[in-house]
C-alpha cells in the first residue's frame, strides 16, 4: 500500500471565489478519502487535497472532484497526483 495525494486547483470567475469554495466543499466523492483539506489563495483560487491509501497501480481508480460549471471558473481545473516514496535514511 502507498499513500496517494490528489490535488485539485481551480480559479474562480471574478467575484465568485466564495461560491467556488462552497462548491468544492459540497462535492461528495464516491468514497471517503483518508483525509481531505480545502484551501483558498489570492486571485480566488481554491485547492483541494485528498489523501488515499491505495495498492500499487490502483491509484487510477481513485475518485476526483469534477469540473465546476464553466461560468464559475476562468480556466480548466488543474489536477496532480503524487505517490509517497520512502525517504532514504542515508
Amino acid at each position: 500500500m502507498s499513500t496517494v495525494a490528489l490535488m485539485w486547483e481551480a480559479r474562480a470567475a471574478d467575484g465568485r471565489g466564495n461560491e467556488l469554495l462552497e462548491w468544492a466543499r459540497a462535492q461528495v466523492l464516491a468514497r471517503e478519502p483518508v483525509r481531505r483539506e480545502v484551501f483558498r489563495a489570492p486571485q480566488d483560487r481554491v485547492l483541494v487535497i485528498t489523501w488515499w491509501e491505495a495498492a500499487e497501480g490502483v491509484a487510477a481508480d481513485l475518485p476526483e472532484l469534477p469540473e465546476p460549471a464553466a461560468d464559475l471558473i476562468t480556466r480548466a481545473v488543474h489536477r496532480w497526483r503524487f505517490e509517497s516514496v520512502e525517504v532514504d535514511g542515508g
